[in-house]
């Protein structure tokens, strides 16, 4: 029940003892279905079938609540279809997306925002959990990313995943990097978060870390092999204080160096979208099942 109304919160205002639930048939014809083969499309395709049939059976008897909640989900197909047709990531990292595709994306996340479902999204448990950025703006670390890469060709360095991990009142952010297509490493940036009100966070920059790159020997050309190898001896040769700290990656302390404020201006089960002083969007898609909201949050801020 509680999982119902944390999906349907534009119906809290609404009096009535117990929404009825998704009926038994349709329940299992949904499980049979997810046993099924299919690809990640698939995967979305039925868990927005099983939403669907959870407003339907919830909405009963209120057919505007039910024409309001189809409108969101209409609304976040089509801003993932904007996302595709201006090239996914990589062509946001490269530089490579159009005027036309930014302003149209751009159109379609102020749709989805006026439809937002979590009235309080900072302390809303649905916040936490991995993320995966789609879209960002000026202020974000996949901005500073962007900027990086496009200065070099896509040969020699290439940023192939930008993600982030929230849990805690923390910001885990991982940048996958590949350079020379043979060797990949990872940029990792630890941040604060801080609950500023029920809509505004701000991130403080902890700490960076630069991972030990690792090589791929099915990458590296047959003439350059025998240079891989000496290499590879010379590392394992080394003594073991140093090969510590190679392993742990360069630190490199950022207390204090920044911090932005931001707004959550849409949070569900699967996106997540989020706007900087400036107003510029970032947009991230959940990577994993979200934690189930069976007790509302509790967590205290201050105005």
């Amino acid at each position: 029940m509680a999982s119902l109304h944390a999906s349907l919160p534009s119906v809290s205002s609404i009096r009535f003892r117990r929404p009825p639930l998704v009926s038994p048939s349709t329940l299992t014809s949904l499980a049979l279905q997810s046993r099924l083969p299919s690809n990640g499309r698939c995967r979305r395709i039925l868990r927005r079938r099983f939403c669907r049939a959870m407003v339907q059976q919830a909405a009963q008897g209120s057919p505007a609540i039910y024409a309001k909640e189809m409108e969101r989900l209409s609304a976040k197909e089509s801003l993932l279809l904007a996302f595709k047709d201006a090239g996914g990531f990589e062509a946001l990292v490269t530089g490579k997306t159009t005027d036309i595709q930014r302003i149209d994306v751009n159109e379609r996340i102020t749709g989805l925002e006026r439809l937002n479902p979590t009235s309080r999204p900072t302390t809303s448990p649905f916040l936490e959990g991995r993320w995966n950025f789609e879209w960002f703006g000026s202020g974000s670390p996949g901005f500073a990313a962007t900027l990086i890469f496009q200065r070099f060709p896509s040969t020699l360095a290439n940023l192939s995943k930008l993600d982030a991990f929230i849990k805690d009142g923390t910001a885990r952010i991982t940048a996958n990097v590949k350079l020379l297509n043979a060797i990949e490493s990872k940029v990792i940036l630890s941040t604060k978060l801080s609950v500023e009100g029920p809509l505004r966070l701000k991130e403080e920059y902890i700490e960076g870390i630069l991972e030990t790159p690792s090589v791929s020997e099915q990458a590296v050309p047959e003439q350059l092999k025998g240079l891989f190898n000496q290499a590879v001896n010379t590392m394992q040769q080394l003594p073991v204080p140093i090969k510590d700290v190679l392993a742990s990656g360069l630190k490199v302390p950022l207390t204090g160096s920044y911090q932005r404020l931001m707004m959550i201006s849409y949070l569900d089960e699967e996106i997540l979208i989020i706007r900087d002083t400036s107003g510029v969007p970032e947009v991230l898609t959940r990577l994993e099942s979200p934690p189930s909201p069976l007790e509302p949050s509790t967590t205290d801020y201050e105005s």
